[in-house]
């Protein structure tokens, strides 16, 4: 069955802000008053997607996660579209739903967690890495690759996979630069995840929001550039 063929749409709302926006803000460990803080500052450089990670070393992670998603909806509303991460089993993914959460990504690929995604409506972004994950995930009807990781592996690597592979939607995820970013828009790629650039711990411990919201803007711009 290719699920793909019954898109809702919400879902299918959420897969076009995806590849308008072409940033994925990723937060890990971030919760509370330093999430809303963060989320706002980033919001205001224009950043829409954000998401935010399980913490498969915690056993209340379910908990801490679907709380802050839900105090992010309260505060932005719709006009911020919400993901969880790290997303590992068939009980996450339902936690996710139930927290109000628009798109689902993992660190693998796993065609269960992306069947199941799919079956709540949900946007399924996989994590893969060779050849044969992404054929797999997109024949399990993944709506996002995200190619994981991007940074590690090396641009290289990325445009000897999009060659042969530019049929699907990549995200590119880990280490992703100004320079980098730019470089994947050129390739033909979706899109990044982008964590570090735009959650730096140092800033936010300084409560230096103010270069944040810069960063934004700048990722926020070269998105619109390409």
């Amino acid at each position: 069955m290719d699920y793909r063929k019954e898109i809702c749409m919400s879902r299918q709302e959420t897969i076009q802000k995806i590849e308008k926006e072409k940033i994925v803000v990723i937060t890990r460990g971030i919760y509370g008053d330093d999430l809303m803080k963060l989320a706002d500052a980033l919001f205001q450089g224009g950043i829409r997607c954000f998401e935010i990670t399980y913490d498969p070393s915690d056993l209340d992670t379910c908990t801490k996660v679907k709380e802050n998603i839900q105090a992010l909806h309260a505060q932005f509303g719709d006009e911020l579209y919400l993901g969880i991460g790290t997303v590992l089993t068939k009980e996450q993914v339902h936690n996710a739903k139930e927290a109000g959460a628009r798109f689902i990504v993992s660190p693998n690929f796993d065609e269960e967690i992306v069947k199941e995604t799919l079956a709540l409506d949900m946007v399924s972004m996989p994590g893969c890495m060779s050849p044969t994950e992404i054929v797999a995930a997109d024949k399990a009807g993944a709506d996002f690759i995200k190619l994981f990781p991007a940074g590690t592996l090396g641009i290289k690597y990325c445009k000897d996979i999009y060659a042969p592979l530019h049929h699907v939607k990549y995200i590119a995820t880990v280490g992703v630069t100004e320079e980098t970013f730019v470089q994947y828009l050129k390739l033909g790629f979706t899109g990044a995840g982008i964590s570090s650039q735009l959650v730096d711990k140092k800033c936010r411990k300084e409560g230096n929001y103010a270069e944040l919201t810069r960063r934004a803007k700048r990722f926020v711009e070269l998105a619109k550039q390409s």
